[in-house]
């Protein structure tokens, strides 16, 4: 039998009586008290989540810029120490290998933040791209197992940190973090996240993360913070229209094509893509990256085919879908044939052999409202 990764965190989420899933080889919990009242927590207080899967690789020394640049396909030269930007790496044919951010700790030393289930997949990117540079190789190592993560969501997520910590948290801009201390224990505190509000990413040691959960918990109760799963981080991000690696990113899709143009620096010296991806653009991409929201109560999933409303043709898939916990209705975000992308066309959606009626929407789904200024995720 398998035996699933467990983070620093697991015995705090068996305390707290979370239901644990298989989440790409962790086990991690998809709720505590319920999605509906998590998600709602975090739109107007504050949620914690343990992301402490997630992936951290180092670059330092002579040529990790020029290194990260070419890796990746935003740029990272347009970055000063202590800020972060999303991004992507590419295969030489445009495929998204993954979706990352990239923290500049230092002039030529960066974090690469990626995605769980594709560390080990990365890492073996980045060998095979360092084995043919020419120059200086950066040091490269794979520091995930240093890491704990604990991500703290929602508007009043700053005023609860800000009670374990002495860092001026206003003075963190969007995207941007700073070297400090949560609670007594040496962290680097972000303003990053995934879910549309404001808030922090924490990362810090795993034999201190239990220490610092359990202070944010007992910080934030009294103001509504609660813990947070899965579940809740999905949805979340859908209502953000926020790309998810196996869903809307995947080696089949490129980012012209599922929205992520503003991450793609065409201007930039060569990068891991740039030739497809300048054939692409130059042509336009086929497909288009949309929202779609139901007119009944057929809840779209992953998978699922999307028809032309008149002749019933196949003209895309649902990459990701779910019942909207703010809307309250059903919500969907679909790869499609880019003639169907316009705010307004009516389609169809083939939930269990019946055709349910859906609107292409603009997106997000739900209207940013206590988001700092700042570069957008």
């Amino acid at each position: 039998m398998h035996m699933l990764k467990r983070t620093p965190l697991f015995e705090e989420h068996r305390k707290l009586a979370g239901k644990m899933v298989d989440f790409g080889g962790w086990e991690l919990p998809v709720q505590y008290s319920g999605l509906a009242q998590e998600h709602q927590a975090v739109r107007t207080a504050c949620g914690i989540f343990d992301v402490s899967h997630m992936g951290e690789i180092l670059v330092s020394g002579p040529g990790s810029l020029k290194f990260v640049n070419h890796v990746t396909t935003n740029d990272a030269s347009s970055l000063s120490v202590l800020q972060a930007q999303y991004s992507a790496f590419c295969r030489a044919d445009g495929g998204v290998i993954d979706d990352l951010v990239v923290y500049r700790l230092g002039e030529e030393e960066f974090l690469l933040v990626v995605n769980a289930a594709n560390i080990e997949k990365d890492f073996e990117h980045l060998q095979v791209q360092l084995a043919k540079l020419e120059g200086p190789r950066p040091l490269v190592k794979n520091e995930s197992s240093h890491y704990a993560q604990i991500a703290v969501q929602g508007p009043l997520s700053e005023r609860i940190l800000q009670r374990l910590t002495s860092t001026p948290l206003h003075e963190i801009r969007t995207y941007w973090f700073r070297q400090g201390e949560v609670s007594g224990v040496s962290a680097l505190i972000a303003r990053t996240g995934y879910t549309g509000e404001d808030g922090f990413e924490i990362y810090l040691s795993p034999d201190h993360a239990s220490r610092v959960w359990t202070a944010l918990l007992e910080a934030g109760t009294p103001d509504g913070l609660v813990p947070c799963g899965l579940g809740a981080r999905d949805t979340l991000r859908l209502e953000m229209k926020y790309a998810l690696y196996g869903h809307e990113l995947t080696d089949e899709t490129n980012p012209l094509e599922v929205g992520l143009g503003w991450i793609t620096k065409m201007g930039k010296a060569d990068f891991v893509g740039k030739d497809f991806l300048t054939q692409v653009k130059a042509q336009g991409p086929m497909r288009s990256l949309v929202g779609i929201t139901g007119l009944g109560r057929g809840i779209p999933r992953q998978g699922y085919e999307i028809y032309d409303a008149e002749s019933n043709r196949c003209i895309g898939k649902v990459t990701s879908g779910t019942l909207s916990p703010t809307l309250k209705k059903p919500i969907g975000i679909g790869l499609i044939e880019k003639s169907y992308e316009k705010v307004g066309t009516q389609v169809r959606v083939k939930i269990r052999e019946e055709f349910h009626e859906f609107l292409v929407c603009k997106t997000p789904f739900i209207e940013k409202t206590q988001i700092k200024t700042g570069e957008k995720k």
